[in-house]
């Protein structure tokens, strides 16, 4: 069975002083909310059982799935030191509630058409990444660069990735396989209890995986739109795309 984890712990401080008091996830676009919108896409391919990490304001986003999705099968982690590690560490918290299952990872901070979550349960891969390489020329350094061999298999994966060389940008959707999932716990085991390794990005875990020969592939989403949300610029952009996605 698949689990769907959803990485919803962090301050967004690049977003103030819209997340002074509010969770990222709960911004809202076009009337919607983020969580909201992710929520809907997850149901919409039958996707029930959810594991949210919280943080910042969890009150806050607890009552909000509570009351507009209380249908939903729903496990909450919470990182209470999420003000100091990054989202590597939160997903090791709800590593713990996936034993025995696949996991579909999403972060919080993105707007995306439904038909990505589609593309990914379809692939027939046992680990897969969506991965989005409309802007490939515009890659900066903030984004999450994937290189890739000519069998999409991902042996590159990182914000260091020079962007000339990079394929495209990993848009923070993932799918594991049983196996996957448990070799990722494995991994995330190690760097955060053993190597203290709190503060890095969950896909330096996924390079692990790759130097130990597990595969992980990357699926082009396109023509499906998708967008993460970093800066008010981002909010209004993906209003704008909103206008033109099918979600």
């Amino acid at each position: 069975m698949i689990k769907a984890v959803i990485l919803a712990a962090g301050v967004a401080k690049r977003l103030r002083p819209l997340t002074d008091k509010t969770p990222k996830c709960l911004l809202k676009v076009k009337g919607k909310t983020l969580l909201g919108m992710t929520l809907d896409n997850l149901q919409e391919n039958g996707l029930f059982d959810i594991v949210i990490v919280t943080g910042f304001e969890a009150g806050q986003i607890r009552d909000f799935v509570a009351r507009n999705y209380p249908h939903l099968r729903v496990d909450y982690v919470h990182n209470p030191d999420y003000a100091i590690t990054n989202n590597s560490y939160s997903l090791w918290l709800a590593m713990q509630r996936l034993e025995n299952h696949s996991m579909l990872l999403l972060d919080s901070d993105i707007v995306f058409e439904h038909s990505i979550l589609r593309l990914l349960l379809e692939s027939g891969k046992e680990n897969v990444l969506a991965l989005d390489t409309a802007f490939k020329n515009m890659l900066g350094a903030e984004e999450i660069k994937v290189r890739m061999d000519d069998q999409n298999r991902v042996f590159e994966i990182s914000k260091e990735v020079n962007p000339v060389l990079a394929a495209g940008e990993s848009i923070g959707i993932e799918l594991f396989g049983q196996t996957g999932t448990q070799h990722l716990s494995e991994i995330l085991r190690r760097r955060i209890l053993v190597e203290k390794r709190v503060n890095d990005f969950y896909e330096a875990a996924f390079e692990d995986m790759i130097k130990d020969g597990t595969n992980i592939f990357a699926l082009d989403i396109a023509p499906a739109r998708c967008m993460e949300i970093d800066t008010p610029d981002d909010l209004n952009n993906a209003e704008r795309m909103l206008n033109l996605a099918v979600l």
